[in-house]
């Protein structure tokens, strides 16, 4: 960086761990590349991250050539507000003391001769845009999603393809050129049945932002998508795929600085794994917000009894807030499974699936899971739930050729018994149809590490990215 003034950087984050991650993940990257980064999130999250990781918030931590500082804002609400006051009201409070918050920081940097030169968001936060905008500084999205995802919310918005609607529930949706979506194949926010369609208003609001952003970055890669991210530049979308973000070598000093809520027996579960053969544990966990029905839970286990594989299931205890009851296993079922089973509460997902003895992973499908079992070479067995996740199931399955599908998400309101689970499990471990999951699986791992080593497609994008806000420094914001 020589004498050049550090870039000072603004990440502002929903407080959700799956939207955390990735936008930590960028922060780490910035920062190592010899930018000042300030993470922003609320206090409650803030609070867990705290208790479980190696943080302090107001004091900069160096990496690499710059430094990572977490700030965090009291978002005024109780603990139990998303039960008395619902998505919408919950968002609209984060709106509106996030945007005070965010403003007042933007002034405190101006006075102290430490202006800020981009602003970072991920969805669910559409607002951050507009204090940017109003400062004029420039801002970019985070999309942390598939590019495919995208494409799809951007032909809703702008009604370039027909969707279905209240007098067509069952229609098929056109995605791009070569690809198309059944009703239930959709983002399921999207959807007139979805019974979460206000998530679906509040990304859409991100698309109506859409031109304030100069850039969409993505947590993807040109090998993976290449043609909805083709799409999305015909459509004068400045579109970087810079992921996998978690794989990006540049963040491994900083392994340390973590995003996650709930603290894991790293060390014993890795023990654990590292006494059992290559490729022989089929690793379970349906990320942090899915919460299954106890019935399906019970199917599960049973599909693990009769199938005789080795498992390391993840069961999180529902958040207090919730109000739900904690999952309960079938009576004898650890004590017939304590050779070859084990379960936890939480998991270094990456580590594990990152493991040898790990051989397939069933997964809700989220994209940050998503990419992660891509990125190393994980055959999955595909069970979303909502939202994104039915959308990912689609493509590990049809389109990456590296998963079977074991069910259709919570839309569909279908019990998967435990014979579908066991056949399944046999069909992802055993055969022909394994060695072919495997196979692509590790081609796409093999891609993964190209695009983020030196001169790679992410490595580049990152870079242009990271020049963009240089020359951004003067520059009016282009409008997309």
């Amino acid at each position: 960086m020589g004498s050049e003034a550090p870039t000072h950087i603004l990440l502002v984050s929903y407080p959700a761990q799956g939207h955390i991650n990735p936008l930590l993940r960028l922060a780490k990257c910035l920062a190592a590349k010899g930018s000042s980064v300030i993470f922003i999130t609320t206090e409650k999250a803030g609070k867990n991250m705290k208790t479980v990781n190696n943080i302090t918030d107001k004091s900069a931590t160096p990496i690499g050539e710059g430094s990572l500082t977490f700030e965090f804002f009291d978002d005024g609400l109780e603990d139990d507000a998303l039960i008395k006051i619902g998505h919408d009201g919950y968002s609209k409070q984060l709106e509106l003391v996030g945007k005070q918050f965010l403003s007042q920081m933007i002034k405190n940097h101006v006075e102290s001769n430490k202006p800020i030169s981009c602003i970072i968001n991920n969805p669910f936060f559409p607002w951050v845009c507009d204090v940017a905008y109003e400062h004029d500084i420039p801002s970019a999205l985070l999309w942390i999603q598939s590019t495919a995802v995208f494409t799809a919310y951007y032909n809703y918005f702008h009604k370039l393809v027909r969707f279905p609607s209240d007098s067509e529930p069952y229609i098929d949706v056109q995605l791009n050129s070569s690809l198309v979506l059944k009703h239930n194949e959709i983002p399921d926010f999207l959807h007139p049945l979805s019974k979460y369609q206000f998530l679906g208003e509040l990304i859409l609001g991100q698309f109506k932002n859409l031109s304030k952003a100069f850039c969409v970055l993505v947590d993807s890669y040109e090998e993976l998508e290449h043609d909805f991210i083709d799409y999305c530049s015909k459509n004068s979308i400045l579109m970087r795929p810079i992921g996998p973000l978690f794989k990006n070598p540049i963040i491994k000093s900083a392994n340390n600085i973590r995003g996650d809520f709930v603290k894991s027996d790293d060390c014993n579960i890795i023990e654990w794994l590292n006494t059992k053969p290559k490729d022989s544990v089929v690793y379970i966990s349906f990320g942090t917000l899915v919460y299954l029905p106890q019935e399906q839970v019970n199917e599960i286990a049973y599909g693990l009894l009769d199938s005789k594989v080795s498992f390391l299931w993840v069961i999180k205890p529902p958040p207090k807030e919730m109000g739900r009851k904690e999952h309960v296993l079938p009576n004898g079922f650890l004590e017939e499974t304590n050779e070859r089973g084990k379960v936890v509460k939480w998991s270094p997902q990456e580590e594990v699936l990152a493991h040898p003895s790990v051989t397939c992973f069933i997964t809700h499908c989220g994209w940050n899971s998503s990419m992660e079992a891509l990125s190393l070479g994980v055959p999955m067995l595909a069970f979303p739930a909502w939202g994104d996740q039915v959308t990912n199931a689609k493509f590990l399955v049809d389109v990456f050729g590296v998963g079977i599908r074991l069910g259709y998400g919570f839309m569909e309101n279908k019990l998967i018994t435990r014979d579908v689970v066991k056949k399944c499990l046999l069909e992802a471990t055993t055969g022909g149809k394994a060695e072919e999951l495997k196979k692509n699986a590790v081609k796409w791992k093999k891609a993964a590490e190209n695009v983020v080593a030196d001169g790679g497609s992410s490595h580049r994008n990152l870079d242009e990215f990271i020049e963009d806000i240089k020359k951004h420094g003067i520059v009016n914001i282009q409008k997309i």
